[in-house]
């Protein structure tokens, strides 16, 4: 039977064909959307040259992407400068790739998959960097850290706000190295970086960080006397034999050839150590790590793009292995001998040199965080702990400048002359007596009167001396328990009366007044990196310079300053002038900004040793 003429096929037709249709429009919309997504992420991929594996789930409308993970470092100064000192070529726009920015060595450690559904939700996969590796280059480019940024993340650790700075560019104003989310982070801290070519103001000519130059004194500023030289050098050749007999004796024979080669390098070290002469010029510029000094090396020059050095040994100039990778591509065979003032248990050389030399470089352009300095030589610098008493007795300091500390004894000018007067009156009495008596009598009276007055000088010379020992112990004694001064105070006078001495030996000596001029601009800062630079190259100046540091903090720990440390600051009082003067530099680098920032810096450094940039 017809329904006004239309049948069930035609109503099928009319209504279920259009149903199906718009029932495969979703289908169809997923796949046109999964498909063009697809192709902005391979584009996205391939601006950035970047290899991954895309699959696409067309009817679900995700994109899987599988992106290789990396482990990158940076590439050598000196051997890879073109990779080291510029920017890549190509660096990625995808978010989390900020890291592409510079040239890295990458290693592939896995690989991460993503699940996306639009172009603009892929992220490239941050990688795993040497948190030290990453700030050190940086700093080697020219970045400048944020005291700010650096003391909260130190305090607040991955709660630190995004986009917080940590390093800057060179001028102050951009954010070169900044906190990252945590998206990508599994944990760990999450960094982005950002870099301009402008932004590089250091090159291979410039000190890497880690290292500090030491500057050679002027001559005569710290040149011994004539005995103590005679005694150095005989210390010096006992010393050495020593060294010797300890290394024949506790080496092995070398088994293979890089023993053979370690043995070699020790015997080098041994003969270079007194090549330095003592009027040399040559700075000497020291790697400074955790574990204290690595390498020290003499600076002959700087000059086109490298430092050049010479070869100690007078041979072939050649690669140090010790020092690949730092920056200097023209090093001499051998370093100097440092063995007396490497960190050693059982001996404070190597802590005490180490110590100062971070000082030294923490408060100029190189930031030498990576040593520690032990809390208790921070806290023994900060200290007041040097009787000014002791200084005025010692002639480093005038009574006129410190506090009033010792007792103010009557003269004894008057007792004097009425004891003279005394004795006068005495002796004209006697005399008249004498002349009185008989011929026999007077001569045995003159002979007792002057028996009797020799006895009275004696006497009264016996009881001037007593009397001048026991005001000069009860002086000694208040001049021990008088007002203390601080390191600083301490070095600066010590400074002017060693600079005083060497200007009275140059007239002595005939001396030219340029030399004078010279010695007296000196400042504390200078003539640390001088103390320093002795330490290097005499072990006999170094060993006698800690063991003045080590009876200074002995006495500073045990309540205050003895008799004997007085006396052995009077025997030696150059020496405690050289150590006066690294308290001061250690001191400083305490209470300065860069000072306080290394701190952070060692801290946050303790706190992750790996960390992902992107």
């Amino acid at each position: 039977m017809a329904d006004n003429g239309r049948s069930a096929t035609d109503i099928i037709t009319y209504i279920g064909v259009p149903l199906a249709v718009l029932g495969v429009l979703p289908i169809m919309y997923n796949t046109f959307v999964t498909l063009v997504n697809a192709s902005k992420i391979k584009r996205m991929l391939r601006h950035s040259r970047l290899t991954a594996l895309t699959r696409s789930d067309v009817v679900n409308r995700i994109i899987e992407i599988e992106l290789p993970r990396y482990a990158v470092t940076p590439w050598d100064r000196s051997q890879h400068q073109q990779e080291y000192w510029s920017l890549s070529r190509n660096p990625s726009s995808i978010p989390g790739g900020s890291w592409t920015t510079f040239n890295w060595k990458t290693n592939a450690v896995g690989f991460k998959t993503q699940r996306v559904e639009y172009a603009d939700q892929l992220r490239q996969p941050q990688v795993d960097i040497r948190f030290d590796e990453l700030i050190s280059y940086l700093l080697d480019l020219g970045a400048v850290p944020d005291a700010h940024g650096w003391r909260l993340l130190r305090s607040t650790g991955l709660w630190t706000p995004v986009g917080c700075a940590l390093m800057k560019s060179p001028d102050g104003q951009n954010n070169a190295l900044t906190l990252a989310p945590l998206n990508d982070s599994d944990g760990n801290l999450s960094l982005s970086v950002t870099w301009k070519p402008e932004w590089t103001t250091r090159s291979l000519s410039d000190l890497p960080p880690y290292w500090v130059s030491l500057p050679a004194p002027a001559p005569g500023l710290m040149e011994p006397k004539q005995e103590q030289q005679g005694e150095a050098r005989e210390e010096s050749k006992m010393a050495e034999a020593e060294a010797e007999a300890k290394m024949s004796t506790s080496q092995p024979v070398p088994a293979n050839g890089n023993d053979a080669k370690a043995s070699q390098r020790s015997s080098y070290d041994s003969t270079t150590q007194q090549k330095l002469p003592q009027d040399s010029t040559t700075s000497i510029v020291c790697q400074i790590s955790i574990d204290g000094i690595i390498t020290a090396l003499t600076e002959e020059q700087r000059c086109n793009g490298g430092i050049a050095r010479n070869n100690t040994m007078g041979g072939a100039t050649s690669a140090n292995p010790t020092t690949a990778g730092l920056g200097f591509p023209q090093m001499s065979l051998d370093s100097l001998f440092i063995e007396h003032i490497r960190v050693r248990t059982g001996t404070s050389d190597g802590m005490w040199f180490a110590s100062a030399a971070t000082a030294y470089g923490t408060s100029s352009h190189t930031i030498l965080w990576n040593y520690r300095i032990p809390d208790d030589i921070l806290a023994f610098a900060r200290r007041e702990t040097v009787p000014c008493g002791v200084l005025v007795l010692l002639g480093a300091a005038d009574e006129s400048e410190t506090p009033e500390w010792a007792t103010k004894h009557p003269h004894d000018h008057t007792h004097a002359h009425n004891r003279f007067v005394q004795r006068m009156n005495e002796q004209r009495a006697a005399q008249r007596a004498e002349m009185l008596l008989p011929q026999h009598q007077r001569e045995a009276a003159a002979r007792e009167r002057m028996n009797r007055e020799s006895l009275q000088r004696m006497d009264d010379m016996r009881e001037q001396q007593y009397r001048n020992q026991e005001r000069r112990e009860q002086r000694e004694m208040e001049a021990l328990h008088s007002a203390k001064w601080d390191g600083r105070l301490v070095a600066e006078h010590a400074m002017c009366w060693l600079l005083k001495q060497r200007q009275e030996n140059r007239e002595a000596d005939g001396g030219d007044g340029d030399a004078k001029q010279q010695h007296a601009a000196v400042d504390l800062k200078q003539m640390a990196g001088h103390v320093l630079y002795q330490m290097v190259c005499d072990r006999v100046f170094s060993a006698k310079l800690c063991r003045m540091l080590d009876r200074w903090k002995d006495w500073a720990d045990l309540g205050g300053m003895k008799k004997t440390d007085m006396q052995a600051l009077r025997s030696d009082m150059e020496t405690f002038v050289y150590a006066s003067v690294l308290i001061a530099l250690i001191k400083d680098s305490t209470s300065a900004v860069e000072g306080t920032l290394s701190v952070d810096l060692q801290e946050c450094m303790r706190l992750w040793r790996k960390v992902r940039l992107g």
